[in-house]
């Protein structure tokens, strides 16, 4: 399977290498020999190989947990210390700790969102039943479905709907939004989902631990009765078995038949846009949404949420009836606009949504200003890896001038910088660009194909 592959190109023992492999590998034969039968024993499979495994690929910069450990700390004594947490497992000893809680800023408005980080030793366990629920859930995940899995990136999920709309008989899109998603997940409905599938009760005893471990923000304990966990590695995939449950097969087994006409999801993560043929069969379906969402105690936003005629045939159907052009609608930061190519075909385009860009572009300058007397060859290094991952994800087919202007703003932001830092208003957009003949940025360019 895709993340065992993944795995033997992580793994830098030998051994341990062959030892997780070959547990994730026997768990994966048993999924594909028995696809409808629960997996009997899992917990047998976090072991002192796999949890050294998962140490040697974790990243050692991250921040520390409640314990501040980090993974130079946890690695001197690496064979004692993941002795005595099996041995704890084993005995039914092994608790996780709570998860330390900061805040970090978020967007352009002084708004900040929580980040959990859970200890060391805590990583380590979430990392390997991570892997575990991969090996058994991957197989079971329905094809609409991209976030957090192997191989299926955000480009993935927005070439499939670029796909659909441009060729399949839809003329309506739902811009749906599951309010808190991953705050809000129900403990109880997850691991009946689990159970659905894992018999295993020690294995399920242990996610339901972390599920509880709670939170711990300035010296405060903070129950964790709904949500995921946060920070976790488990996290991601718990959040797609529980979607996985709550609303592709619901969509894919009983939503569709009921349309008359043509329906598709495509998902990634708690993001998800919905494409039907018929006003009708739209409408039809943000009503039987919300129902949904409230059985599994879960609401839509409705403020995020919309119905939109988009589509082939939404600009000339718009003008007949003397309305204006097609309305837009986001997804996973982009901005999805009608328009025709030079040839006159119809093309689904997309931009940098507004408020990512401008998100970007706030962190940007903060992160300049922050820098502002590092020396201009150390700030440029710095600062192409910033450049080039925003162009790696936004550079994508028709969203030239978005990323342009982010590189432009960033040059305007540079030439306040050094204006400032040299106490003198002598530097000039032309003597900047000078400097950048010596010190160049990374220039902007398309690095993701719709079509290919």
């Amino acid at each position: 399977m895709r993340n065992m592959n993944q795995a033997r190109e992580t793994f830098t023992t030998p051994e341990v290498e062959t030892g997780m492999s070959t547990e994730l590998a026997r768990i994966a034969e048993v999924v594909q020999k028995y696809p409808n039968e629960k997996i009997q024993t899992l917990a047998h499979a976090i072991n002192v190989n796999s949890l050294k495994a998962k140490h040697q690929k974790l990243d050692g910069k991250k921040a520390a947990g409640i314990d501040e450990a980090s993974k130079a700390d946890y690695g001197q004594q690496l064979e004692q210390n993941l002795e005595q947490l099996v041995e704890r497992m084993k005995r039914q000893a092994y608790k996780p700790q709570p998860v330390r809680r900061v805040h970090i800023p978020k967007g352009n408005k002084g708004e900040t969102r929580p980040l959990g980080i859970p200890s060391y030793e805590d990583k380590l366990v979430q990392g390997v039943i991570a892997d575990i629920l991969n090996e058994i859930y991957e197989p079971k995940f329905l094809e609409l479905s991209y976030g957090f899995r192997p191989g299926r990136s955000c480009h993935d999920a927005i070439k499939s709907l670029n796909h659909i709309i441009e060729t399949k008989r839809v003329n309506y899109i739902v811009d749906a939004d599951i309010k808190g998603f991953f705050d809000n997940v129900d403990h109880n409905w997850l691991m009946e989902f689990l159970a659905h599938d894992i018999a295993d009760k020690n294995f399920l005893r242990l996610v339901k631990r972390f599920l509880k471990a709670g939170i711990m923000e300035e010296g405060k304990y903070i129950r964790s009765d709904v949500g995921t966990p946060q920070g976790g590695l488990i996290s991601p995939i718990l959040a797609n078995i529980y979607l996985h449950y709550t609303l592709d097969l619901w969509f894919e087994k009983r939503v569709r038949r009921q349309m008359k006409g043509e329906s598709y999801m495509i998902r990634y993560a708690d993001d998800f846009a919905c494409a039907f043929q018929y006003e009708e069969d739209a409408r039809k379906f943000y009503e039987m949404l919300k129902e949904r969402l409230q059985e599994f105690n879960l609401q839509i936003s409705e403020e995020k949420t919309k119905i939109i005629e988009f589509g082939r045939f939404a600009a000339s159907n718009r003008a007949k009836r003397g309305e204006g052009k097609p309305r837009t609608f986001d997804f996973l930061g982009f901005t999805h606009y009608c328009s025709r190519s030079k040839k006159g075909k119809f093309r689904v385009k997309r931009k940098t949504s507004r408020k990512k860009l401008s998100a970007k572009m706030t962190n940007m300058k903060k992160w300049m200003w922050e820098n502002m007397h590092t020396p201009i060859p150390t700030l440029v290094a710095k600062l192409n890896p910033k450049l080039r991952g925003h162009y790696q994800y936004y550079g994508i087919t028709d969203n030239t001038r978005s990323i342009k202007k982010f590189h432009y703003e960033t040059m305007r932001t540079m030439l306040k910088v050094l204006r400032r830092r040299s106490q003198k208003d002598n530097m000039t957009w032309e003597k900047l660009l000078n400097i950048l003949e010596y010190y160049p940025l990374v220039k902007p360019a398309i690095q993701v194909s719709i079509y290919s």
